[in-house]
């Protein structure tokens, strides 16, 4: 699934302005790196990125696309999901949700008014100061249920 080009230039316009207020270069490799994360609605891992990018940029290292996808994450520029041995980045900064498929592990993000209403519980609020929340709902998606309805027929 890609970005929307709308949503694209949005993110990618935020990327020039973080760097520069932060005084960070914006290289070509990048503003590739951020253009490969940012066009995928899919919620890339850095390997695939490193693929998509590699197309572009033949001699860039997979080394530079973690460094690279760090120094964004610490700007804020894109956010995390999953465990840190298969993390994979979201570079939709709006508050959003996520719906993973449990058969194909596809994540696809979507908003919700009522969510983001939700208040944080007085629970987590002894734990710490909740900064940002974003709600994951695991389910099977449409695609992988019509592949096993297929199967059973």
């Amino acid at each position: 699934m890609k970005t929307r080009p709308e949503d694209l230039h949005q993110r990618l316009e935020a990327l020039k302005e973080v760097l520069r207020r932060a005084g960070v270069k914006l290289t070509h490799q990048r503003l590739e790196i951020f253009r490969e994360a940012a066009g995928s609605g899919d919620h890339p891992d850095a390997e695939t990125i490193y693929k998509g990018v590699r197309e572009r940029i033949p001699p860039v290292s997979l080394d530079t696309v973690y460094r690279t996808l760090w120094l964004f994450l610490d700007l804020g520029l894109i956010s995390t999901l999953g465990p840190r041995d298969r993390v994979r980045f979201d570079a939709n900064t709006r508050p959003h949700h996520h719906f993973i498929c449990k058969t194909c592990g596809r994540t696809r993000d979507f908003y919700s008014d009522a969510l983001d209403r939700l208040k944080t519980p007085d629970a987590v609020k002894t734990l710490g100061h909740v900064e940002t929340a974003r709600l994951e709902l695991r389910g099977v998606c449409h695609r992988c249920s019509k592949t096993a309805k297929g199967k059973r027929a």
